[in-house]
């Protein structure tokens, strides 16, 4: 069985790419008058690249293959393309044309250093994504702060994982979480897109595409829209149901021996309050534990918690304060 790119691969990245700029925005002179395209023409492309326009219309056509990494080089260079956005023009590249064949999908299993460190930091919000961004794994906190609406335990049953990318344009409440809904949802599909450029013969990945597709007319949108973007650090401002208003730093850590997992952890800055809802929600993700709060110490925890007790006893009458009457001294003896 085989498998070919389902929205044009190649040539629908570098249309869309085309249509983003202007002209006039790099140097070239436009005539006026209404262009039948919005964005650049394929003949100014190929101009800025250096090529032939005949051969850049090839290329975009998917009729021309195996196309050099300095042609590549050029195009994404006239194009103006990120990092990210030139490694998958590279990738579509690579697999333009070719009929792929489609291999089962396996069952992804936490890499356990990943697992390992997850495990090593209780008190940080974290999780472990697999390539099509299952949750693998992740800790009290994590489930906590980013699906407490979920089961738990689902994570250890491939079959009922949570999809993050899923809970984020199909659930309501992950919807709410975010007070930049639309922000985070074009980062989640500008990383997806990266995933499916580098990964093009994974039947559950395009399965995942494809319900999204079908369910979430805002997912379709930013899909067709062909903008990809890296896993990074990202600032993130969230309303949670149950600790209210924080803001948190999202770093993602890539497992070296499998690269297609990561490991996501979200922050805030020791002694901010949004460390001080983090360590609240301790109290919601430990409930039978006493866990260290963020920024705070074991000790200095006990302290505050603990009631203040002292063991008072009589006095003795001779230090009973003047202004005690001799007869209150009498019942005192």
């Amino acid at each position: 069985m085989a498998d070919r790119d389902h929205d044009g691969g190649l040539g629908a990245f570098l249309k869309a790419c085309r249509a983003r700029l202007r002209p006039e925005d790099l140097g070239l002179t436009s005539y006026g008058g209404r262009r039948r395209v919005a964005g650049l023409r394929r003949e100014e492309l190929a101009q800025l690249a250096g090529v032939s326009t005949s051969y850049y219309a090839r290329l975009e056509q998917g009729q021309s293959r195996h196309a050099s990494p300095q042609v590549l080089d050029a195009i994404a260079a006239a194009l103006e393309l990120t990092a990210p956005e030139r490694g998958h023009l590279h990738a579509l590249a690579a697999s333009a044309g070719r009929r792929r064949a489609v291999r089962p999908t396996s069952v992804e299993h936490p890499d356990p250093a990943l697992l390992e460190l997850l495990e090593a930091i209780p008190q940080v919000p974290a999780l472990i994504l697999g390539r099509r961004s299952d949750v693998l794994a992740w800790n009290p906190m994590g489930h906590a702060l980013l699906a407490g609406n979920r089961d738990r335990d689902a994570v250890s049953v491939p079959g009922r994982r949570v999809n993050m990318t899923e809970l984020v344009f199909l659930d309501p409440e992950t919807r709410e979480l975010y007070v930049d809904w639309d922000r985070k949802a074009r980062a989640v599909v500008g990383n997806l897109r990266l995933v499916a450029g580098a990964h093009p013969g994974d039947p559950a990945l395009a399965a995942l595409i494809g319900r999204l597709t079908m369910a979430s007319a805002e997912f379709s949108a930013l899909w067709a829209d062909h903008r990809v973007q890296a896993c990074a650090t990202a600032h993130y401002a969230l309303h949670h149901p149950l600790i209210g208003d924080l803001a948190v730093t999202q770093q993602t850590l890539r497992s070296i021996e499998r690269p297609d997992q990561t490991l996501v952890t979200c922050t805030a800055p020791s002694g901010s309050p949004s460390a001080e809802a983090l360590s609240m929600l301790a109290h919601v993700a430990y409930p039978s534990e006493h866990p260290r709060p963020l920024g705070g110490t074991e000790e200095g925890s006990a302290a505050r918690s603990e009631p203040l007790r002292l063991e008072l006893g009589p006095l003795p009458v001779n230090q009973l304060p003047q202004h005690v009457s001799k007869e209150k001294k009498r019942e005192v003896r």
